[in-house]
């Protein structure tokens, strides 16, 4: 290949751009320190069942910063790497394990969101805002659209996803995506309703569930047989669901799992082994009804302190909160990753964090 001034220059310009974004990103930084005692005390014990998945000498680490929203994280431990999406940014991040890089590993991104791992070892993504599809990474690269429409009409702004162990492919489809421009563009939804589909491997998609209002993270228990679903929402709070999961892939026996508290946001999720679920957790925005004297001015409060609520709560296959992990920042999402499976790796606003536990994910 020769090399022209021209190409140098363009292979500068891009080098810069990669700079000036992750240059952005260090700009944007707050002071983190990881806790210097153990037990960490960011690792709280709300049930002595949870003592058993704290591990004493490991603390919360941030492992990078300057995201706008952090989302949709996914290990990959062919590559011992975790991608997430900045999706303000556009732009899909990627955690290096080896050593230590914080990066970009693409952009534009298309307004990514929700980010998995199929059985292939291939990524596949949420792309939640203008194109408005599901789309996988095929190992040279190339992308592939495995969905963009249903029944003739666009889809809405599909959020999480989650691969099944039958190759299925399982994804949320609210409307976050199009309702502003903060996240992409606004656009009007052409569905009906704001549902949870399912797409098999040769390319069928089905609605499996359609009376959830704005649908959110979802995952399965570890025997694949129920399928947890979070409603955004909900009535009168956010709401995480349970339901049957039939052998011919549709669902039912719809069943309130857990309720926030009304100042509780839930959000993605993953399932351990044992049946728990690690929920991203945070403010939902509600506001107290009577305003309370700021300085000279009367100010609507938050209900509940945004730093006694941003974290990872854990609940337990019954729905009873055994845990919470504190965290400096709201947390959107979550997955488990690291060699062994036991590292709980946390995208929380501006940051990624994680965190290594006695648990590991289920699927």
């Amino acid at each position: 290949m020769t090399t022209t001034r021209r190409g140098l220059l363009r292979a500068a310009g891009a080098t810069a751009s990669m700079a000036a974004l992750t240059g952005a990103a260090a700009a944007q930084s707050f002071p983190f320190a990881p806790n210097q005692r153990y037990p960490d005390p960011a690792v709280q014990i709300l049930d002595p069942s949870f003592a058993r998945y704290r591990i004493y000498s490991s603390t919360v680490e941030q492992l990078g910063t300057g995201m706008r929203w952090a989302e949709g994280p996914a290990y990959f431990p062919e590559g011992g790497y975790l991608l997430c999406s900045d999706i303000p940014n556009n732009r899909i991040m990627k955690y290096d394990e080896k050593d230590g890089s914080f990066t970009v590993f693409r952009h534009p991104a298309n307004y990514a969101n929700g980010n998995a791992r199929d059985r292939q070892g291939r990524l596949v993504t949420c792309e939640h805002s203008v194109t408005r599809r599901v789309t996988r990474t095929e190992k040279d690269g190339s992308i592939t659209v495995l969905a963009d429409s249903f029944e003739g009409k666009r889809l809405n702004a599909p959020n999480d996803i989650v691969v099944k162990s039958d190759d299925t492919i399982w994804f949320t489809d609210p409307t976050f995506g199009i309702n502003g421009e903060w996240e992409g563009s606004r656009a009007r939804p052409e569905q009906a309703t704001t549902n949870v589909y399912r797409l098999t491997p040769d390319g069928k998609l089905t609605a499996v569930i359609t009376d959830i209002l704005n649908p959110n993270g979802l995952a399965f228990s570890p025997d694949e047989r129920k399928l947890y679903v979070v409603e955004w929402r909900g009535t009168p709070n956010r709401s995480i669901w349970s339901f049957d999961v039939n052998n011919d892939g549709t669902v039912g026996n719809k069943t309130k799992l857990i309720d926030a508290a009304d100042q509780g946001a839930l959000d993605g999720f993953r399932v351990d082994r044992d049946g728990n679920l690690w929920v991203g957790y945070g403010s939902n925005g509600a506001l107290e009804a009577e305003p309370a004297r700021i300085g000279n001015r009367m100010v609507h409060q938050l209900r509940g302190k945004p730093e006694d609520l941003d974290g990872v709560m854990v609940f337990n296959p019954q729905g009873k909160p055994i845990g919470f992990i504190r965290l400096p920042e709201r947390c959107a999402n979550l997955c488990f990753g690291g060699p062994k499976g036991n590292r709980l790796y946390m995208t929380s606003s501006h940051s990624l964090y994680a965190l290594y536990v006695e648990a590991h994910g289920a699927v």
